[in-house]
């Protein structure tokens, strides 16, 4: 169905969520009819910061709001939907439409699969009204199933429309650009060489699948790499943990911005541990770029100044090759936790592929490699 309509169906003039490749059509149509307004669009850090700027925007107002995001993040709506919104609580209304990755039946990548079967019955295990809607669903059966939500919503109960893929269309185009030169690609060529044989983690989304085809291009093992194909925002986390059990061997991070601001949280704790062999690195192109292009807010964030009040002792800006090369070997040679902020364009190749090894493979691989070392 056309996204316009879908909006017209709800009746909300208040979005805030995270976004979505299987959601772009209505990404899309906010960005063009709304950009970001306070009162009308806010993308948030992560789908329990947007839940509960909606139980606010609710709290201040009277009305319904929406919350958009991918199934993946349900699990970060849980706690503030079990123990804000549920109506044996505050009883706050708020319609979900979630984006349905990994749907049974259709080929999906690995850190889709199992949330796939499970987002339905996750969004009924919270007490949420679902409802699914795909290509052939009409017009008339969501304005139905809207009239009977809006006597759920009454109750202080919460509802979701689960979107399959292609199911919205007709979005409006939108080009999202930054005036920063330095390609993603090309960063992490440069990071590959810097770290040699040291172990890297790298993020969820287009990182991991360019830093995949790399080592194929330069005819290197997968081995040294584990790709966070999924769990965005917990990367940095994931290389903590390496570090601080691998003391003597440097593990390099490599980070994007929204998954920096979807769990900021794990910078204070890597700043109070401070493992000297951790190497972090944030690749910001201030988007959601994998799933669409999207603004993050960290254009706007001094993450240098953040990682040196959560403790990081060593944390620079670039936004030049020169530059990044410079920082890569000082922070070899210091033996010191450091972040190196890159500042970075948007876009990446077309012919872009996917892993062509199973998560599971990549994980023995890489533990096989840190028994070595």
């Amino acid at each position: 169905m056309k996204v316009e309509k879908l909006v017209e169906i709800i009746g909300s003039d208040f979005y805030t969520g995270v976004p979505d490749s299987q959601l772009k059509a209505l990404c899309n149509y906010l960005m063009d009819r709304y950009g970001i307004d306070q009162k009308h669009h806010i993308i948030a850090a992560n789908e329990g910061n947007c839940t509960a700027l909606a139980a606010g925007y609710h709290l201040a107002t009277g009305k319904v709001p929406v919350v958009y995001m991918q199934n993946s993040g349900e699990g970060n709506i849980i706690n503030p939907v079990a123990s804000l919104l549920n109506d044996k609580v505050y009883a706050i209304p708020v319609i979900f439409i979630v984006g349905w990755r990994g749907e049974p039946g259709t080929h999906d990548e690995p850190q889709h699969i199992y949330q796939g079967e499970v987002t339905v019955k996750l969004l009924e295990d919270m007490d949420i009204a679902t409802f699914v809607i795909g290509k052939e669903t009409t017009e008339d059966e969501v304005s139905a199933k809207m009239d009977e939500f809006r006597s759920i919503l009454a109750k202080g109960k919460d509802v979701a429309f689960v979107i399959r893929k292609g199911a919205l269309t007709d979005a409006p185009e939108v080009v999202y650009s930054n005036n920063n030169t330095m390609v993603r690609e090309e960063i992490i060529k440069h990071i590959v060489k810097a770290s040699g044989d040291d172990p890297i983690v790298s993020t969820t989304g287009k990182a991991s699948r360019e830093l995949f085809e790399i080592r194929e291009a330069n005819c290197q093992s997968h081995k040294y790499d584990f790709l966070t194909v999924g769990s965005m925002g917990h990367s940095s986390s994931i290389a903590l943990g390496v570090a601080l059990n691998k003391p003597d061997t440097r593990i390099w991070c490599i980070d994007g911005d929204g998954a920096v601001l979807m769990h900021m949280g794990s910078m204070a704790v890597i700043g109070a541990n401070k493992p000297k062999n951790l190497i972090h690195i944030v690749i910001n192109n201030g988007a959601h770029e994998t799933v669409g292009g999207m603004p993050t807010v960290a254009g706007n964030v001094d993450l240098v100044a953040v990682a040196k009040a959560c403790g990081y002792p060593n944390a620079v800006c670039i936004d030049n090759f020169d530059a990044l090369d410079k920082e890569l070997e000082a922070a070899k040679r210091r033996n010191e936790l450091s972040l190196i902020e890159v500042k970075c364009s948007i876009g990446a190749r077309s012919d872009l592929g996917r892993p062509t090894t199973t998560a599971l493979e990549n994980k023995q691989n890489f533990m096989e490699y840190l028994k070595t070392l």
